[in-house]
């Protein structure tokens, strides 16, 4: 019996022991983590990527303790703020592909070869962001592994200059293209719901992080800088919808007519611009109307061309290289005939997505010479669609450079007999003596001036730039009978916006792909207090 009692004892003891043992390690947690042996290869990774050290299991954090010293919490705030800038200009950069096609003819012009500077940049840029992203999921990662943070002096070196290259392509579009930005407000009215959407899962997902962070800090301090911004940004999102706005949420039954497209340059993405083929183009692809640039060439005869000389769109310099850079309008009618206006499109490629050509196409592009005036309005005289043009006055010394005008008029009237209900006289100068000489042109503006300072000069149409969209009340110019055409719309999701603004009317590169168009995108219509998505 006693040595039964003993062994009772015994065993109590050891009972005792061990569960005083276990309540140690239970409580071992509350004071050093340590890492389960399953997650330690998911550690390796990202210790290794982000600090390139690959024993990361060894520096956890102890709870209530900050995940890294102010020096790595400082290069941790300049990551997310690198991140978000570069977020900054891919969005931008990516909603201004509307107007690559200006970017690359500016960047043209001043480094003279041509290059698809905008796509590379697109490209460049995305790939900045993706590192940047990768590197903050990491770091995020670490955090939930309850790791210290440790950024590496590689990835330090080209997080700076991320940076700074980013600081001075934000300065550069803000000083030498303002406008942009324009671009870049308008195309919140489409896409502020999608990413206040993303934002919203964003803080779902950060939510756990947040939390754990949270409770395990025991410096109210630290748990202030954790909760507190996270808060902010919450209640930021909450409040955010109260301040959107779209026309493209409307009443049932309120949105207009779709706008008519008018050609820039014909049909510029599937033929070379300013050729016959690509007003033939245009017309094939429902166009209502056609736009074009004119100058006089020095013998006067109006010719289509857009640049200042015949560099960029013809093969002046295999024919003539002693006047690669003579102005256009210096060269007789005899010289410019001769040039092929058709080569450069396949060589340069001047729009990023540009359709594929049939053979039969392609061989019809490559046999274009510079279109004459005169044909052009006889082409849209023949389709019976409206013609607006930029005209150019000659330079110096060019024997046309006083009578430019006149010239005009002459073939306007007396060569092409064009009806004149179908010109749009966008040319500003001499305006009172065009109206004279030919009183049935429809005069069109080139600013939103006051109503009765356009009916005074005759005004109908208005051919404004897109981004002054918001500026004007189109239908203010509607009910004084006066239509809207902006330039230069070629993306179907500005497209859709100036639809529900209710524009008449926009010239666009992208007719072949517009022309298809039903209805706009990211239309919501209101119906017995229902938003419905088509």
């Amino acid at each position: 019996m006693k040595t039964q009692q003993k062994i009772q004892q015994m065993d109590s003891a050891n009972t005792i022991f061990q569960n005083a043992s276990f309540g140690k390690l239970k409580r071992a947690p509350h004071h050093v983590v340590h890492p389960n042996s399953h997650h330690l290869p998911f550690i390796f990774c990202l210790a290794g990527f982000y600090s390139c050290r690959w024993h990361s299991y060894q520096n956890t954090v102890r709870p209530g303790q900050c995940c890294c010293g102010k020096g790595e919490f400082i290069y941790f705030v300049l990551l997310v703020l690198t991140f978000f800038c570069w977020f900054t200009f891919l969005y931008m950069w990516g909603e201004a592909k509307n107007d690559y096609h200006n970017f690359d003819g500016y960047a043209y012009g001043n480094l003279g070869f041509w290059f698809q500077w905008s796509t590379f940049l697109l490209f460049l840029a995305s790939f900045f962001f993706s590192y940047l992203l990768l590197l903050l999921i990491v770091a995020l990662c670490l955090l939930l592994e309850s790791q210290q943070l440790y950024l590496h002096w590689c990835h330090k070196t080209v997080m700076f200059f991320f940076l700074l290259v980013s600081a001075i392509a934000l300065t550069l579009i803000t000083l030498f293209w303002r406008r942009q930005w324009n671009t870049f407000y308008l195309s919140f009215q489409i896409t502020a719901p999608f990413l206040h959407m993303v934002a919203i899962l964003t803080m779902i997902l950060l939510a756990w992080p947040v939390a754990l962070h949270f409770f395990r800090m025991e410096n109210k301090v630290l748990q202030i800088l954790i909760l507190g911004p996270y808060m902010s940004i919450l209640l930021f999102l909450l409040f955010i919808p109260l301040g959107m706005y779209s026309p493209c949420i409307r009443e049932k039954g309120t949105l207009g007519p779709k706008p008519g497209l008018i050609g820039h340059r014909g049909a510029p993405m599937v033929a070379p611009e300013n050729t016959e083929m690509s007003f033939l183009k245009s017309i094939e692809h429902g166009a209502s109307g056609l736009e074009t640039d004119v100058a006089i060439s020095f013998d006067g005869v109006p010719f289509l061309m857009h640049d200042e000389t015949l560099k960029r769109t013809t093969n002046v310099h295999d024919l003539f290289p002693a006047y690669l850079n003579e102005q256009a309008a210096m060269f007789p009618w005899s010289y410019l005939e001769k040039m092929n206006s058709g080569n450069w499109f396949f060589e340069k490629r001047p729009f990023f997505g540009m359709p594929p050509l049939s053979p039969e196409d392609r061989k019809w592009a490559r046999r274009q010479k510079i279109f004459k005036f005169s044909d052009f309005l006889k082409l849209a005289d023949k389709a019976n669609k409206y013609i607006i043009f930029d005209l150019y006055r000659p330079p110096k010394h060019h024997p046309y450079r006083n009578k430019y005008i006149d010239r005009m008029l002459q073939v306007i009237q007396d060569e092409s007999r064009i009806r004149p209900d179908l010109v749009l006289w966008l040319f500003n100068p001499n305006r009172n003596y065009v109206r004279r000489k030919a009183p049935k042109f429809l005069q069109t503006g080139s600013s939103a001036d006051p109503i009765e300072s356009l009916r005074a000069r005759n005004i109908v149409k208005l051919n404004l730039d897109y981004r002054k969209l918001p500026e004007i009340d189109i239908r203010k110019y509607t009910d004084a009978n006066i239509t809207i055409n902006l330039w230069v719309v070629s993306e179907p999701w500005l497209f859709s916006l100036v639809w529900c603004y209710g524009a008449h009317s926009v010239t666009t590169n992208a007719v072949h792909s517009l022309g298809s168009v039903e209805e706009p995108y990211f239309l919501m219509v209101s119906s017995a207090k229902l938003f419905i998505t088509t």
